[in-house]
């Protein structure tokens, strides 16, 4: 296998992880905004932070979505945000456990942070039938 179908194989694999993880109608969106602008970034994505790292040992997807919900409210990332809080459903999170994150983040974040992420949490959780 040449470095380029060995490239192809890892997004492929990354791709059918994004699937499972963020749902059919991001990777619809997704594919139809990819462009050659933006196609270089989204092909590290798929091969590295999903075909790699969502792929490790050690945590599973429910843990990996959990952290990474965290991490986003510390880096106050809301259309990122949005994205893995569906991501979060998807791999089993409960209402309670998001909410309980951003309680915890006000003592490392701060109550902007905090506050921001509940409210998109509020209306994505809302969006998805989940309050």
């Amino acid at each position: 296998m040449d470095q380029q179908e060995a490239h192809d194989a890892l997004r492929a694999e990354g791709r059918a992880v994004m699937w499972e993880v963020l749902g059919k109608a991001y990777m619809e969106k997704r594919d139809a905004g990819t462009n050659p602008f933006n196609a270089a970034v989204r092909r590290l994505s798929e091969e590295f932070a999903y075909a790699t790292l969502w792929q490790r040992p050690g945590l599973d997807r429910r843990e990996r979505s959990l952290i990474t919900l965290a991490m986003i409210c510390a880096l106050n990332r809301p259309h990122e945000l949005r994205i893995h809080l569906v991501a979060a459903l998807n791999n089993g999170c409960t209402a309670e456990e998001i909410s309980e994150i951003f309680t915890q983040s006000v003592a490392y974040c701060g109550f902007p942070a905090a506050i921001d992420t509940l409210r998109l949490a509020e209306d994505v959780l809302r969006e998805q039938g989940k309050l």
